[in-house]
């Protein structure tokens, strides 16, 4: 069995058992096979009980099948053989429904989405499907009828949102990695609020086809793993153009980071950032300098500016535009806070989706010109964290305060890599995030790699 033969095997903690890499190496030294490993992650499920993580699951009929069909085939063919993933059930597998987090709207989707049989194709064993913020509107991770996962890091902790489950099923060490989505920092919240990593690639870089909308022009896949190197091997997989969607974008050949990193890194004084977090970031910097880097001072003001358009200007209305026959037609179906949201779009008209596209121009092109100067930029994750009853308290006021550092990415067209950055003295879990600009993940990869030993 795989728990008997990983002790030539170098791993951080017990989670580590299922990382890519890990896995990978086991599997081509023969030191086990998918279908032990099957039986690792059914007991995993079985130890954590109702956790509110995951929404549907293959049966272990089907996760049995499924392994012992891999073990027909050549593991040094397949980059993923063997190896189990969650997908955020706003994305389709086939077999499975289709829910958003809301039971009104589920339905059974004929085919998986271009991601999902991407990583089926590779050789990965999907195990289910994972609980969210209803129709992914959310940072928290507690607007689900389906419940509100806790953070590994316990305490009442939020596991952070849209993409709950999906970060706690690889932080818990049931998955290897996990498939979440981005509009607004689902994609990197949850990573941070559970001490794993949280990739969002450039936009169109990986097909949303078979993806429920949030924001239809803004929206990513992402991807969580348990370290740099796993996120990046799974990436690797999900690239590429797909004819299925008219968002799809190929990226232009580009290199990694030439070193010394130039990383930008802000004054975050009267940004509502907690000092533990601000003890985070400066140790983080302080890491990469003495790994090689230089920073480069930045102003964050625009890069607000563009974030606070998400959720205050016209782009909220692109969220109604999809969900608005649902809600009008099943308005009891909604929670009561995702509706809110929602509705709130309908205040805004044509005019100003056309000023809000020009402000986001003239920020885009202020945002720009960091980059001559630096090759990524860093922020917190989070500016603070937030136990489930804090939440409870300003659901809409503390939703905002997550996404200050994350909301603006997609809007300018960044790209970016969300890693943990260790406890806070009253041990809560901090993370800081590297982003840059559209099609430089080799080069934010290499500089999380480089300046943060323990995430690589």
């Amino acid at each position: 069995m795989i728990l008997s033969t990983i002790d030539s095997v170098t791993v951080a903690s017990p989670t580590d058992l299922l990382g890519v890499r890990t896995l990978r190496a086991l599997y081509l030294d023969g030191r086990t096979r998918p279908t032990e490993v099957v039986e690792l992650v059914l007991e995993r499920l079985d130890e954590r009980g109702d956790d509110a993580v995951w929404i549907s699951k293959v049966d272990p009929a089907g996760l049995r099948d499924r392994a012992r069909a891999l073990e027909q085939l050549d593991p040094a063919a397949l980059p993923l053989f063997g190896v189990p993933f969650g997908v955020k059930d706003n994305i389709d597998a086939a077999g499975l429904p289709t829910s958003a987090a809301c039971p009104g709207f589920a339905y059974r989707p004929p085919r998986d989405a271009t991601a999902v049989r991407r990583l089926l194709d590779a050789g990965a064993i999907l195990v289910g499907k994972t609980n969210l913020d209803q129709f992914a509107t959310g940072l928290t991770g507690v607007r689900s009828p389906y419940g509100a996962c806790e953070s590994v890091y316990g305490r009442d902790l939020i596991s952070g949102g849209s993409s709950s489950g999906s970060a706690v099923a690889v932080a818990a060490g049931v998955v290897a990695f996990s498939l979440g989505t981005d509009t607004a920092g689902s994609g990197r919240v949850p990573a941070a609020m559970n001490g794993i990593v949280g990739l969002k690639p450039t936009r169109g870089l990986v097909s949303v086809d078979g993806l429920v909308p949030a924001c239809r022009s803004l929206d990513c896949v992402s991807v969580f793993a348990h370290s740099v190197d796993d996120a990046a091997d799974v990436l690797a997989v999900l690239v590429g153009p797909d004819p299925r969607d008219p968002w799809s974008r190929t990226a232009p050949a580009a290199d990694g980071l030439a070193a010394p990193a130039r990383i930008a890194v802000p004054d975050l004084a009267g940004l509502g950032v907690t000092a533990g977090i601000r003890a985070a970031l400066q140790q983080y910097t302080d890491d990469a300098v003495r790994a090689g880097a230089v920073v480069v001072p930045v102003d964050l003001e625009p890069f607000l500016a563009a974030g606070e358009l998400l959720y205050r200007g016209p782009w909220i209305a692109e969220r109604l535009a999809d969900l608005a026959p649902f809600l009008e037609a099943h308005p009891d179906d909604v929670l009561p806070v995702t509706r809110a949201v929602l509705e709130s779009g309908r205040r805004f008209t044509a005019a100003d989706a056309f000023r809000g596209l020009h402000r986001l121009q003239d920020l885009r092109a202020r945002c720009d010109r960091l980059w001559a100067d630096a090759d990524a930029l860093l922020v917190p994750t989070v500016p603070a964290t937030f136990t489930r009853a804090e939440i409870a308290d300003d659901p809409i006021g503390r939703n905002l305060e997550l996404g200050r550092f994350t909301q603006f990415a997609n809007l300018l067209d960044l790209a970016a890599v969300a890693v943990p950055a260790g406890l806070t003295a009253d041990r809560r879990p901090a993370g800081v995030t590297l982003l840059g600009p559209a099609f430089c993940e080799a080069v934010l990869l290499d500089i999380a790699r480089s300046t943060n030993q323990e995430a690589a």
